[in-house]
């Protein structure tokens, strides 16, 4: 996109570098969470990717990562992360609506100002993954973790792997200077307003 169409990548960097900030009151890791949940939503292979790589670069265990669509059956994820992560399915789905009850749980754990950080950056994600997913951007290859819980239970060392299989691996380091299948030209890791 950055080399068709200068100004809306600069916008939509500019854009991105302010929601993902190091000065952000939402953690790197729950900014990740947010992202990835919402792209795996949206089904842009691109997104889910490169939200996934961010995710195991910021900390986020293996198993987490691979149970992510599955959380609200999933003991990983702790009353903070599920209401943001029933808040995201809310804001980006159309089946429901974001309701007082929800506003509620999001409140116990959240500021004002962070419900705003919140809406901003999965708003963001909505907008991103949809936009790479109407020009149907392929995934990169930059997450080596396997796409689905059934890819997972198939690689060896995998936590969903059958019992008695190999122990789980802790994922390998993402490399972030392949160039990023968006087109911009850019080392993937500057691409997209990150540098991570």
């Amino acid at each position: 996109m950055g080399g068709r169409s200068p100004s809306v990548f600069a916008a939509v960097a500019s854009l991105s570098r302010a929601l993902d900030r190091n000065r952000s009151p939402i953690p790197p890791e729950l900014r990740s969470l947010i992202t990835t949940r919402v792209s795996q939503i949206i089904s842009c292979p691109f997104c889910v990717d490169i939200n996934r790589a961010t995710l195991v670069e910021r900390g986020v265990t293996r198993d987490k990562v691979e149970a992510l669509a599955d959380w609200r059956r999933n003991p990983l994820f702790d009353e903070r992360e599920r209401a943001v992560l029933d808040y995201a399915e809310a804001v980006t789905g159309r089946e429901r609506k974001v309701d007082d009850a929800l506003m509620g749980r999001l409140k116990r754990h959240f500021s004002d100002d962070e419900v705003i950080e919140i809406t901003g950056l999965i708003c963001f994600q909505n907008m991103s993954s949809k936009f790479n997913a109407a020009l149907d951007v392929p995934s990169g290859g930059f997450c080596k973790l396997p796409a689905t819980l059934d890819e997972a239970a198939a690689e060896p060392g995998s936590a969903a792997a059958p019992p008695g299989g190999v122990p789980a691996k802790k994922p390998g380091r993402v490399t972030r200077n392949a160039p990023c299948p968006c087109g911009s030209g850019k080392k993937y890791k500057h691409c997209h307003g990150r540098v991570v």
